[in-house]
C-alpha cells in the first residue's frame, strides 16, 4: 500500500526531530502515533501528533492540491526544580525548531515546514511532581494529486 503525502510528511518530521535529539544525554523519548507512557524519560518526551489539515487549495490543469497540514509537536521535560524543568524544556524546544529550520523541506518531502509559537502547560506524570510541557504547531506545506479527505 502506498504511503500518502501527508503520512510521508509526518514521518519525515518525526525522523528530523528524532535525529536532532539523539545526541542529547540522556536522549528524550521521541514518539509518533503511540500511547503516551505513564512515566517520562529522564531526557524528556517528544510526541509528534498528526494534527489536522487546515488549508486545501485546488490547482487546476492538471488537478493538484496545495495542502497546509498542521502537526503538533508536544515536548515535555521533568526535573527536580521548576528552573531545571524550564531549562530542559527550552533546550528541547530549541533543538526541535533548529532541526526543522535546518531543512525546511524535510529531505524534499514537503515544500516548506514552519514551527510556530509554542503554548506551555504543567502536567502531572507518575514518578514526577510536575512536568513542564509545550505544544508546538508545525505547519507542513505540500502539493499532491491525492484527493483531500475533508
Amino acid at each position: 500500500m502506498a504511503v500518502s503525502t501527508r503520512e510521508a510528511a509526518l514521518a519525515a518530521l518525526h525522523a528530523a526531530v528524532a535525529s536532532a535529539l539523539a545526541s542529547h544525554s540522556p536522549a528524550p523519548q521521541v514518539m509518533r502515533s503511540e500511547t503516551v507512557p505513564q512515566r517520562i524519560a529522564a531526557g524528556g518526551l517528544v510526541m509528534i501528533q498528526d494534527g489536522e489539515t487546515v488549508e486545501e487549495t485546488a490547482i487546476l490543469s492538471p488537478l493538484r492540491w496545495q495542502i497546509r497540514h498542521v502537526a503538533e509537536v508536544v515536548v515535555a521535560s521533568s526535573g527536580p526544580t521548576p528552573e531545571a524543568r524550564a531549562a530542559a524544556l527550552d533546550a528541547l524546544l530549541i533543538d526541535v525548531a533548529e532541526a526543522i529550520v535546518a531543512d525546511r523541506t524535510l529531505g524534499g518531502v514537503v515544500e516548506w515546514a514552519q514551527p510556530e509559537s509554542p503554548s506551555f502547560d504543567d502536567l502531572e506524570f507518575d514518578g514526577a511532581a510536575s512536568v513542564r510541557a509545550a505544544s508546538v504547531p508545525v505547519s507542513l506545506w505540500f502539493t499532491t494529486s491525492e484527493t483531500p479527505l475533508s
